[in-house]
Parts: structure tokens; C-alpha cells; sequence
């Protein structure tokens, strides 16, 4: 895991397995955990982070049943490759741009079901 952290703060209700799981889940939903890049094990997981081993293995159970990780003996956890079909999730420069078009959209005056159409027909335009 090149330059990706995983923080367990212990004073928070959520279980510290979950905590594991939504953070290396977004990580590789981000991209910042790539395909086929190695996770560490779940004894140095455990390690690092001062848990039982227990609590990683269950965080790497999920994420494994979830398809985002597959284990292998031998070659240890690595991102598994995205399911066919999957779509990229929202970038943040898609976000950046989607607020800065509504805001433009909306100074001129147009309501959103007029820029949502017009948005789809560009699309359609686009793929025709």
C-alpha cells in the first residue's frame, strides 16, 4: 500500500473492522489504491494499527465478499480488478465542474428540469 493510510479512531461508535473496510473501500473507489497493487497482511494491518488480527480479517472478509480485494496464497491481498462493466466514480473535477455549470445555469435564469434535458441531449448527440 504505497502512500494510502488507515486510521482506526477508537473513540468513535463504529466498529474499528468497519472503520478498516469504508476507508481502504474508498481508497480503491478513488483510485488511490490501484489494481493489482498489494494490501499489507493481516498481521501487519493488525500490527500497525494495534488491533487484534481478528478485527483485519474481518475488515479484508468484507471487502473480499464485496469483490474490491482478492486474497491468494502466495500472492497475498491485491485490489482486485473492477467488475466488468463499472463505471467510474464521481471525480472530484467532475464535481468542481457539475457545481460550477449549475451555478452558471442557474444565474441565466434556468431551472433545472430545462438543464437536466439539455444535458441529455447532448449526450445523445454526442453518442449519435
Amino acid at each position: 500500500m504505497t502512500g494510502a493510510a488507515v486510521r482506526v479512531d477508537t473513540t468513535t461508535p463504529v466498529p474499528p473492522y468497519e472503520q478498516i473496510r469504508a476507508q481502504l473501500a474508498d481508497l480503491i473507489g478513488a483510485g488511490r489504491l490501484a489494481e493489482g497493487e498489494r494490501l499489507p497482511t493481516v498481521r501487519q494491518l493488525a500490527s500497525d494499527l494495534g488491533l487484534a488480527t481478528g478485527t483485519v480479517a474481518r475488515a479484508y472478509r468484507e471487502l473480499e465478499a464485496a469483490g474490491l480485494i482478492r486474497t491468494r496464497r502466495g500472492a497475498g491481498t491485491r485490489v482486485a480488478p473492477p467488475p466488468p462493466g463499472a463505471g467510474l466514480r464521481e471525480s472530484p473535477e467532475l464535481s468542481v465542474g457539475t457545481r460550477d455549470f449549475v451555478a452558471w445555469a442557474a444565474a441565466l435564469g434556468f431551472e433545472e428540469d430545462t438543464v437536466l434535458a439539455a444535458v441529455r441531449r447532448a449526450f445523445r448527440e454526442r453518442e449519435g
